[in-house]
């Protein structure tokens, strides 16, 4: 990845120079960097205080409870994963933090619950290859269910749209059926490949 905007930037800069284009190649640079800076402060607030009510939610064992509820959801989609395990209870953090929109504190339960599953993994079959339950974990994940997509109301409000909350319906209907799609291909996947 890292060669890849690398290798862009420089295209960019030879090509500005090359078509005699480098102040405009300049400017751009100057005014973009202005623009990261100013969208990183602005959704600073926006993401400290989803990431506190989560926090405060985490504490008062919101959470928890929303997990417990989730049980059957978990019992559906991982059948071999034991309901006790560390790996559901991150699983279920993550599936939370996504469908709130908060894709920040998603990640790092995200990035436990991965490493809980493969260490199951590894107890299992003594194997380092990704389980059927890593790789439904990640194709739900990426699909990512969303109720509130905070990061889109923010970048609208941020570039000054009249309505920031207008892309909640359309989101809802986007993740739903993204998220229905991948349950459904997991589960045939899961289905097709139960012998192995």
């Amino acid at each position: 990845m890292t060669y890849l905007w690398s290798g862009m930037i420089l295209i960019g800069i030879i090509y500005g120079a090359l078509t005699g284009n480098f102040k405009a190649v300049t400017e751009a640079a100057v005014s973009s960097g202005k623009d990261a800076v100013t969208l990183c402060i602005s959704m600073a607030g926006i993401v400290a205080m989803w990431s506190g009510l989560m926090k405060i939610a985490q504490e008062s064992g919101m959470v928890e409870k929303l997990s417990g509820k989730m049980r059957p959801v978990i019992r559906f989609l991982f059948p071999r994963l034991p309901l006790e395990s560390d790996a559901c209870k991150y699983i279920s953090l993550n599936f939370l933090s996504n469908i709130l929109g908060l894709g920040w504190a998603a990640t790092p339960a995200g990035l436990k619950a991965m490493e809980c599953l493969a260490d199951l993994e590894e107890e299992r079959i003594r194997s380092r290859v990704a389980s059927k339950e890593m790789c439904t974990f990640l194709i739900i994940n990426i699909s990512s269910l969303q109720l509130i997509p905070v990061n889109m109301i923010a970048y609208r409000a941020q570039y000054g749209s009249i309505n920031p909350a207008a892309v909640v319906g359309p989101g809802i209907v986007a993740t739903a059926v993204s998220t229905a799609t991948a349950v459904i291909f997991c589960r045939i996947m899961n289905r097709r490949g139960r012998g192995r």
